[in-house]
């Protein structure tokens, strides 16, 4: 009997993407200096010192510069920091090149994030050769036809690849097989594992995990007492069990959709920070109504001044791509959230999305919802034609905070 050849997956992920896309668009337009071999940023305004750090060149993480730190910080630490604002469609159109690369090696890909993507390549060696050969020729051919640089994680399901990506970066190939665990992934601090944030981290400190090897053979018994169901998931994740298949699927769709704003000002009123929830909910609504699709479940993200970033959702009765309905379960979740301290950051997700032809309407809300389509419609339709600030709700008149925020695309 023929043995079942066991799965192979690999993890593609753009080394600085933004950066490394704002650098490669720049040299294509006529720019002599490389933007990653300086001091250089990505994210924010140079000339306000508003915004957040969104990714850094590697002569700029030598100053001390930081993912998710605030620009004002950031020229404190480097006077002469290059700061480039993000072009969200220029990354958007950058992700998509690549992934046509990736598809000429394997029918089954899935881009994860703008910036990564999974790649099932069991039974692809027939084609390409062995995985560690193909992941070359993908990492080379992405360098010299598209002009940035990727790592790759090779190994046997999807969380092994990507922490297989994640080892010593730039334009690198790494594999983590379940023969390597020990070896490669047990001896990292348990901080670095997937799924891991600094609070969780923190939080396994107290009872003596520090790497992911001593997660890997604590008792589960203790971890799923503690730490309940995420707990036995990174406790799996630990010890190399993932049994996620590569979707091909649209990760814009099934990954959800969603916009963020760093504030120029400390939020410290519960009726600032709805405003602000209520300009991100305009964007992320009119961008779910341009894809057709409803939202299933709602996210609101909160960073305070610490940078200490926390998350609240909810299930929805139904899917809506409606902005009051999705407004109102984002200011309810932030409501229910905050903690009270001064804000810097709001975020607000939607995800669980289908068609949005399927809305299941109730005998209550059937009038209502109806009226509110209409409505939606007839201001998007308004935006398109004369200008997004053509029609704006009135409670942003004189306000400090703009009437639509995060992006459209």
């Amino acid at each position: 009997m023929e043995e079942i050849k066991k799965q192979t997956i690999m993890h593609i992920d753009v080394n600085s993407a933004y950066l490394s896309w704002e650098a490669v668009f720049r040299l294509k337009i006529g720019e002599t200096v490389d933007i990653r071999e300086i001091p250089s940023v990505v994210g924010g305004n140079s000339a306000t010192r508003h915004g957040i750090v969104l990714a850094k060149s590697i002569p700029a993480k030598k100053y001390g510069i930081i993912t998710g730190e605030t620009i004002h910080s950031a020229l404190k630490k480097c006077r002469n920091l290059i700061i480039a604002p993000p072009n969200h469609d220029l990354y958007l159109s950058s992700g998509r090149s690549m992934m046509k690369i990736l598809e000429e090696y394997s029918p089954f890909v899935e881009r994860y994030s703008i910036d990564e993507a999974f790649l099932d390549y069991t039974h692809m060696d027939y084609h390409f050769g062995d995985p560690v050969t193909a992941a070359h020729k993908i990492k080379d051919r992405i360098k010299k036809e598209l002009g940035f640089t990727v790592n790759i994680g090779i190994s046997t399901n999807k969380v092994l690849a990507k922490m297989a990506s994640d080892f010593s970066k730039p334009d690198q190939v790494h594999t983590l097989y379940p023969g390597e665990i020990k070896s490669k992934m047990w001896p990292l601090p348990v901080g670095d594992l997937f799924m891991v944030g600094k609070a969780t981290a923190t939080d396994f400190q107290k009872i003596g995990i520090s790497t992911i090897g001593d997660l890997a053979n604590y008792d589960i018994d203790v971890i799923r007492s503690k730490f309940r169901r995420n707990g036995v998931m990174v406790w799996e994740f630990a010890n190399g069990i993932d049994d996620c298949v590569v979707s091909s699927e649209d990760y814009l769709k099934s990954k959800g959709v969603g916009n963020s704003t760093t504030i120029a000002f400390d939020v410290t009123e519960r009726k600032i920070a709805h405003k602000v929830l209520l300009a991100i909910a305009e964007t992320v609504c009119m961008r779910l109504r341009d894809q057709k699709s409803a939202a299933g479940v709602v996210s609101v993200e909160i960073k305070n001044k610490d940078f200490i970033k926390y998350s609240h959702q909810a299930k929805l009765c139904s899917n809506t791509d409606c902005t009051n309905e999705i407004f109102k379960t984002a200011k309810t979740l932030f409501d229910e959230a905050w903690k009270g301290e001064p804000i810097r950051h709001l975020g607000i997700r939607v995800s669980d999305l289908c068609d949005s032809n399927v809305y299941q309407k109730s005998l209550f809300d059937e009038k209502l919802h109806d009226r509110n389509k209409a409505l939606d419609n007839t201001i998007d339709h308004l935006r398109r034609r004369y200008g997004t600030n053509s029609i704006v709700r009135a409670c942003f008149i004189k306000s400090q905070i703009k009437p639509l925020i995060g992006r459209l695309n």
